[in-house]
């Protein structure tokens, strides 16, 4: 693959609003794969360092990132380049060129890979997600206990459990909120954050789909698009019937912990 042909395939992936060049520098470099010039809007790739196309192209996709993020900003980019924008943006092209064939993933072709894959995430990602969300529930216990004896719950967390305020937050946020713990303890902390129901649930779709953590937190971000009336009111429904099952998931609890007094 020459460099005309690897710019004709990022130019199918996406169209760039400003020209640019990619320039293979017939050198191999221990400390760069390639850089992007925003200056002269070349993409400059140390070919000699691959053997694989495949890998090549990663490379170039990864500047061409930096091209398309320099696009949005008039050109230029800020002296930190790697921000959650360009990382992004790299996703939604690699995204992009998978689909269309033009990047080949990987990730997929070991059978002994997918298979780790998956322990990870069952074995691993949800039930730290899980773990996190049950201490939540606790923790909300604990606050009401604290409440009945006359306690600071506050004080309870600092000096007893010996936990930061803002973990013991988060933790009962991702109870109350019944997040999935399928998308990992540090993602739900990531959707735990945000305030607005709608958006955190979008959010928590977006991460569920597939979606990067980066990618989701420039979604959250925009501002929101008006939406249709009937979809309005279809997301409201769906939120009223979660908050619903969450609040009856609660009331059963409590009518166990009566019983028992």
């Amino acid at each position: 693959m020459n460099q005309d042909q690897v710019k004709q395939q990022l130019l199918a992936i996406e169209d760039a609003p400003l020209d640019f060049s990619v320039i293979f520098s017939g050198k191999q470099s221990k400390k760069v794969n390639g850089l992007y010039k925003p200056e002269s809007r070349e993409i400059i790739i140390h070919n000699r360092n691959f053997t694989d196309d495949n890998l090549m192209l990663y490379t170039a996709i990864h500047e061409y990132a930096h091209h398309l993020h320099a696009c949005t900003r008039g050109g230029k980019l800020a002296a930190r380049s790697h921000t959650a924008e360009f990382w992004a943006i790299l996703h939604g092209l690699l995204q992009k060129a998978e689909s269309a064939g033009i990047y080949k993933n990987v990730f997929v072709s070991s059978p002994e890979l997918e298979e780790l894959t998956e322990l990870i995430r069952k074995q691993y990602i949800y039930e730290n997600g899980n773990l996190i969300k049950d201490l939540g529930k606790h923790l909300l216990r604990a606050q009401q206990l604290c409440l009945e004896i006359g306690g600071r719950f506050e004080d309870y967390v600092d000096r007893v459990l010996c936990l930061p305020r803002n973990a013991a937050k988060v933790a009962m946020k991702m109870y109350q909120y019944n997040l999935n713990p399928s998308i990992g303890a540090e993602n739900m902390k990531l959707v735990a954050g945000i305030r607005n129901e709608e958006q955190r649930m979008a959010a928590e779709s977006a991460l569920l789909s597939g979606k990067s953590p980066d990618e989701v937190k420039v979604q959250i971000a925009k501002k929101p698009v008006p939406q249709d009336p009937k979809e309005q009111l279809e997301k409201e429904k769906h939120r009223l019937e979660r908050t619903i099952q969450s609040l009856q998931k609660r009331l059963e609890e409590v009518e166990r912990e009566l019983e028992s007094v």
